[in-house]
């Protein structure tokens, strides 16, 4: 069969769009994924699906705006089964990849890079298996392993950028390191992609919405998606300095043997009724756990969550449920050991190794058998800064503030 090589040149235009769209979709993603290990139950899974989501969508059209930007010297058809088969590889692989980089182990941290890098690339060439009408595709081995190079390391250090480094760089530097992972693998395997058509092939009939408008309907599209996952999952600012302006008032109000009527972390003690009273001299707390129910100590405890109606104690190793509110809890533990992160968390200062910023906010890391992350609120972060050092100073069995 004799066939013909295709040329093909690219738009300025809409090759830049591509770039944006995935450097957009990679900074609500990762903001997500950031949130992700101080979370629990619902809100943890929500936080990894709109993650996942937010990056597949944004890698996808990445990719889809990227080949609308060709312009080859015959009219390329798109199979519907491999473009949507991309996606959903997409969506998968990202997914796991952001998972377990939000568990913050190195080892971990490695295994999502080559996860992002060969999920972007299968991606890629899942999707290039819908050139299927009138063009063959060839693919140069060479920039084939370039690209796979390019996804892998660039992935790695966006996602290492994001969850190890001692202290994190701007949110939007991750985005853009991310990006250009997306983007660079897409045009290096480009690069080395040519297209062979025979002699005799049909024409193909022409969209009835050009590639400029659909460029341009996708990218809106994908920034819509992100916009929803992030005004429905991040929370504001705002509403973290309230939490914080009222932990004083809190605290003060539930010492005085007054429950706070202020919203969802405030709950009454209806849930508690059932629950042996417990001395607040000793400072137990009812916890739950598989329906067995028992106190454990101050010492045990690693940290504290408030889940909208529901509160958790970790004790390094599991959560469990604790029926008082978020605020009966803080006044039976005192605030000698005890420090009010975040307006939904408490965290033990004997358990804390390390408090790094986190873009505008921080986390504090937790030395414990199941690794752990606490949020800190910005209007928190140097006073848990200030009070860690004080109390090492005055208890010489402190971990250090690294």
């Amino acid at each position: 069969m004799n066939e013909m090589v295709a040329s093909f040149s690219y738009s300025p235009i809409l090759v830049a769009l591509s770039v944006l769209v995935a450097i957009q979709a990679s900074y609500v993603g990762i903001s997500l994924a950031l949130l992700i290990p101080g979370a629990f139950a619902n809100r943890r899974r929500l936080l990894i699906a709109g993650s996942a989501t937010t990056l597949a969508v944004g890698i996808w059209s990445m990719h889809f705006i990227g080949m609308l930007a060709v312009t080859a010297s015959v009219e390329i058809d798109y199979a519907v089964l491999p473009t949507l088969l991309s996606f959903f590889v997409s969506g998968l692989v990202t997914g796991i990849a952001i998972y377990l980089a939000s568990l913050r182990s190195q080892r971990l941290l490695i295994l999502a890079a080559f996860a992002m890098g060969f999920g972007i690339t299968a991606m890629h060439y899942v999707g290039m298996i819908a050139i299927h009408s009138v063009v063959h595709v060839n693919h140069d081995p060479l920039y084939v392993l370039a690209s796979v190079t390019i996804a892998i390391a660039a992935s790695g250090l966006a996602l290492w950028l994001a969850f190890s480094a001692d202290r994190r760089p701007p949110l939007f530097l991750c985005a853009a390191v991310l990006g250009c992972a997306v983007s660079g693998m897409h045009y290096m395997a480009m690069a080395g992609m040519s297209l062979h058509l025979s002699g005799s092939h049909d024409a193909v009939a022409k969209s009835v919405i050009s590639g400029d408008m659909l460029a341009i309907i996708v990218s809106v599209v994908a920034c819509t998606i992100s916009a929803v996952f992030m005004l429905a999952l991040i929370p504001s600012e705002t509403q973290d300095g309230a939490g914080d302006a009222g932990w004083s008032t809190a605290h003060a109000l539930v010492s005085a043997g007054i429950e706070p009527a202020t919203g969802d972390e405030y709950v009454g003690d209806a849930r508690g009724t059932d629950v042996p009273a417990v001395d607040a001299g000793i400072a137990l707390l009812p916890v739950e756990k598989n329906g067995a129910r028992f106190h454990i100590a101050p010492d045990e405890i690693a940290s504290v969550h408030s889940n909208a109606h529901y509160t958790y104690v970790f004790n390094g190793r599991d959560d469990l449920f604790c029926p008082l509110s978020i605020s009966e809890i803080a006044s039976r533990l005192g605030k000698a050991r005890f420090f009010r992160t975040h307006r939904s968390y408490i965290v033990n200062l004997d358990f804390v190794v390390r408090v790094k910023k986190s873009g505008d906010a921080g986390v504090a890391e937790l030395d414990t058998p199941v690794r752990r992350t606490v949020p800190v609120s910005r209007a928190r972060l140097t006073a848990l800064r200030q009070e860690l050092a004080l109390y090492q100073t005055v208890t010489p069995t402190g971990l250090s503030n690294a």
